[in-house]
């Protein structure tokens, strides 16, 4: 059982010391958070130590769990590592291309486990839908939300749609060649809609829509390859997948989706509703660093792909920004 310490108790980070208390693979064993006050309040609840210093907290853990707000993850994240911690941190990795970069170099100085809170990893529509993904060459993206004045401090590039971004650049692994971009800020002074185009140097092309003043929310992924389409919708945690198959005159199925193309012959429609397994995404996606420690893996979202995720996020607000002047 790995001992955890939780830097950042906002909203999210008590989520995240609900999650590790309900493992059995972790121990909260106390949390930090600059607030000392409002630190005192969430352990007294939690019933477990709060610290008013950082390195005191480091000295007692196995990981650290790095929750407080995106401006402080560098310098936590640094003074773990230097103290040759594991570090769990949440998206984005950090606030600045240099600052992940530089977390990077100390990653591979020390040979730190990193793993980066892209949650939507282990969503259960991406994970069931996951095995059936190939070669994606059409992906189109939408992420809509409704107001929260939460986390309106950064743009709805780094809010919300860095979270299909990193899906993407992980589905299809192939370098970035041509974005284009643009966006409106509207209630706030960064941008809260957006909508982008990622061209691939494999032919594939993304089509990323997010916005956080919606009407109603939405979180689906539609992507295209040989024979198939799969549908994934994130919210309602429902997988679908449509592709098409050979059949020959001997089928006799009188419900069977046929396409006669004549010469080409004969193809049947199958849907197929992979089954999606409920989960706890966070608590998953803790207790996966924890095995990939034990088990000396990489992580499943490591600090290069928080990193490259970031980064084609900075592209895109650049692209943004040059658009409007």
């Amino acid at each position: 059982m790995k001992k955890i310490g939780v830097f950042g108790v906002g909203h999210l980070g008590q989520i995240h010391c609900k999650c590790i208390n309900e493992s059995p693979l972790a121990e909260l064993i106390g949390i930090y958070d600059v607030n000392i006050e409002h630190a005192r309040e969430v352990a007294e609840s939690l019933k477990v130590p709060y610290f008013d210093n950082p390195e005191d907290l480091l000295e007692c853990c196995d990981i650290a769990d790095i929750v407080c707000t995106t401006t402080h993850h560098y310098e936590m994240a640094k003074l773990a590592m230097n103290h040759q911690k594991p570090c769990f941190i949440e998206k984005p990795v950090t606030a600045t291309i240099p600052q992940a970069e530089e977390l990077l170099e100390l990653q591979q100085k020390y040979q730190i486990p990193v793993q980066v809170g892209h949650v939507e990893r282990f969503n259960p529509a991406f994970l069931a839908a996951r095995p059936k993904i190939g070669k994606p060459m059409f992906i189109e993206v939408h992420r809509l939300a409704l107001f929260n004045p939460r986390g309106n401090d950064v743009s709805v590039i780094l809010d919300l749609m860095i979270h299909d971004i990193d899906i993407v650049l992980k589905l299809v692994n192939s370098p970035i060649v041509d974005i284009q971009a643009s966006g409106v800020a509207i209630v706030t002074d960064t941008f809260d809609i957006a909508n982008v185009r990622l061209t691939f140097e494999n032919g594939c092309v993304a089509n990323l829509t997010a916005s956080r003043l919606s009407m109603k929310n939405m979180r689906k992924i539609r992507l295209f390859q040989n024979n198939a389409y799969i549908s994934m919708d994130l919210l309602e945690k429902k997988t679908e997948m449509i592709h098409i198959e050979n059949v020959d005159d001997s089928l006799d199925d009188p419900f069977a989706m046929i396409l006669d193309l004549g010469e080409k012959g004969k193809r049947r429609i199958m849907i197929d509703n992979p089954e999606s397994v409920p989960n706890n995404a966070i608590r998953c996606e803790l207790e996966s660093f924890i095995q990939a420690i034990e088990q000396q893996q990489i992580p499943e979202v490591s600090l290069k792909d928080g990193f490259n995720a970031l980064k084609t996020a900075y592209e895109i607000m650049d692209k943004m920004n040059n658009n409007i002047k």
